[in-house]
């Protein structure tokens, strides 16, 4: 009898085609709802996932049979990672398929903050030509700090080479990642030299709330900041202190700490983000385009081929 396996999110069907070419039974529901998944996990050896629910010990506690998890996006902080270790649960994720789109993002929400485009564009539609308040900055000659030199870190420094910059980069976990996109240097070298501060770090225990006015308050100079990362790494609410104080030049958000209507329009903190002129928001969606779309099911077609040998 073949290994079944329960897409319960909108995955590319590359990923259900390769799959059931390794001899899986595939079970593709994207419209599965969490009490329907409940029901049913407990037939399948494998599940996965996007961003639609939590794969917690709820669920892992009637999946017996249940041997890896795929997670199609970057990153593993919607699943309970220490029950699956305790379980020996295989996880997978494709932070290879979205780090292009990823890097892309990032490039395009700092070029759009040094150069005003927001503002720029808001005012010409409402009449105003103001080209002296829309002066810009150039990146040539300046110092980008990437935190995290994992896949994201790595796709956006690549990202950065033609733009003459000086890219520095510190990773708590690794030591030894100097190559010919960025210098591997300590944190303290981070908060002196650079002019922009760009976050490719994980969700965890460790990162939640990181980024707040303390840790702002240790950079020496001016910068541009940009979370591609998750939102409830940085509090949001320093962002705005450092805005206001001139800390932080312009702020490019893909993440925030609450995301999705009603519940970001209900944060304390909304109404001033969203009438802030240095800052651009996208809605989550850095790592989501119609080319990672497709990528991000090839490369866990592969992890799973891997896994399956």
């Amino acid at each position: 009898m073949s290994k079944k396996i329960l897409i319960v999110d909108d995955l590319h069907p590359i990923f259900k085609e390769k799959a059931e070419a390794l001899g899986y039974h595939v079970d593709d529901r994207p419209l599965i709802t969490r009490a329907e998944t409940l029901a049913v996990v407990k037939d399948y050896d494998g599940i996965a996932v996007r961003t639609k629910f939590r794969i917690d010990q709820e669920l892992f506690d009637v999946a017996p049979k249940l041997q890896f998890v795929a997670r199609a996006g970057a990153g593993l902080d919607n699943i309970d990672v220490d029950i699956a270790k305790q379980k020996g649960i295989a996880l997978l994720a494709a932070n290879e398929g979205n780090m292009d789109a990823v890097g892309e993002h990032a490039v395009g929400l700092l070029l759009a903050l040094m150069n005003n485009f927001r503002k720029a564009d808001l005012e010409i539609r409402n009449g105003v030509w103001d080209r002296e308040g829309n002066r810009g900055y150039e990146l040539k000659g300046k110092t980008v700090g990437i935190i995290g030199y994992g896949f994201m870190g790595q796709s956006f420094a690549r990202k950065l080479a033609g733009f003459g910059v000086n890219i520095i980069a510190y990773d708590k976990y690794k030591t030894g990642f100097s190559d010919e996109f960025a210098r591997e240097v300590s944190m303290e070298e981070i908060v002196k030299q650079s002019d922009v501060l760009s976050l490719h770090i994980p969700l965890t225990n460790e990162t939640k709330q990181m980024v707040d006015d303390e840790y702002f308050f240790h950079f020496k100079k001016p910068i541009f900041f940009i979370n591609t990362a998750r939102g409830e790494i940085v509090n949001t609410q320093a962002v705005l202190n450092n805005l206001s104080n001139g800390k932080i030049l312009g702020a490019g958000l893909d993440v925030l700490e609450k995301e999705k209507f009603p519940t970001l329009a209900e944060q304390g903190w909304y109404e001033a983000l969203k009438t802030n002129e240095k800052v651009i928001l996208t809605p989550h969606i850095a790592g989501w385009t119609f080319d990672s779309y497709r990528k991000i099911s090839e490369v866990l077609a592969e992890k799973l081929a891997e896994i399956s040998g």
